[in-house]
């Protein structure tokens, strides 16, 4: 299956994409969010699908995309989990994984606008492979993981630069931004992806190609985050994992290249579909 959320922000509905078009799923009478997922949600969805086949009103062309899971509890991320990310910026692929947490209020849909924070300079881009957890995780074995796994979807992990590491303390302060977390435009259960080890991930920015890699690379899999993640903390149904960000980015150019109001980003990944934002400065309308 593949799960959307439309309308305005703070008032999305749910819905699904079948045979390439968009149906509202209010119907239904939840909305994707933890209670969702800790209740069978995936299972009961379906049976609903089946018994309403044909029944469910299309939604518009028009209609603005939330992201597909309701506010999460978590957003967790990890760092320099592609070694040639790793290079680029100068750093040293990590013995074990780099954790930090992006802002909940950084949760926003697949194409809308990026807003540049108030005296940021050094604004970049990280195109990412997303988890959805799909039932509470704690202490799994790593061979167990895939049953902990809802679903996948797109994320731009955007940075702010000179606020993660040139301001101190941790990395937090430049990832947490409004904005700074547009998932979508629909999260895919498993058995829609195939070999999630083999996807092609690619960003551009004003049309021009800058990262385009392979979850191939990944140095931490999948099965591993979870299960290193649960050791520490305990995964609630709904919240996002995002697993890294190949080479490509901002940082990593020489000279470096930050985003500037009116650049428009584009981001995709194999059975993910893509996104688009537009950038923005702060207090732009």
């Amino acid at each position: 299956m593949k799960l959307i959320r439309y309308g305005q922000p703070g008032q999305e509905k749910p819905g699904v994409i079948l045979h390439d078009q968009h149906y509202d799923a209010s119907a239904f009478g939840q909305d994707y969010n933890e209670a969702f997922f800790a209740t069978d949600g995936l299972t009961r969805l379906a049976q609903f699908l089946k018994e309403n086949e044909g029944k469910l009103p299309q939604i518009g062309a028009g209609e603005r995309l939330g992201p597909p899971v309701a506010r999460p509890s978590k957003l967790l991320c990890i760092g320099l989990n592609y070694a040639d990310h790793a290079r680029e910026t100068g750093a040293t692929p990590p013995p074990e994984p780099v954790l930090f947490m992006k802002s909940t209020t950084a949760y926003v849909g697949p194409n809308d606008d990026l807003v540049i924070p108030r005296n940021s300079v050094k604004t970049d881009w990280e195109v990412e492979l997303a988890v959805v957890i799909g039932k509470r995780a704690s202490y799994v074995e790593e061979a167990d993981a895939h049953e902990y796994i809802a679903g996948y979807a797109l994320h731009n992990d955007v940075s702010e630069r000179e606020f993660q590491l040139e301001r101190h303390g941790t990395w937090d302060k430049g990832k947490g931004c409004d904005t700074f977390a547009p998932i979508g435009p629909f999260m895919a259960t498993p058995e829609e992806l195939g070999d999630i080890d083999n996807l092609r991930l690619w960003l551009s920015v004003n049309g021009q190609m800058m990262q385009d890699g392979t979850t191939a690379n990944l140095i931490f899999k999948i099965p591993f985050l979870i299960s290193y993640l649960s050791q520490f903390m305990t995964l609630l149904p709904g919240d996002i994992i995002s697993t890294g960000t190949p080479a490509g980015v901002g940082l990593g150019m020489k000279p470096p290249v930050y985003l500037k109001p009116g650049d428009v980003v584009e981001l995709g990944i194999t059975g993910l579909g893509t996104s688009r934002q537009t950038v923005k400065a702060y207090g732009q309308n």
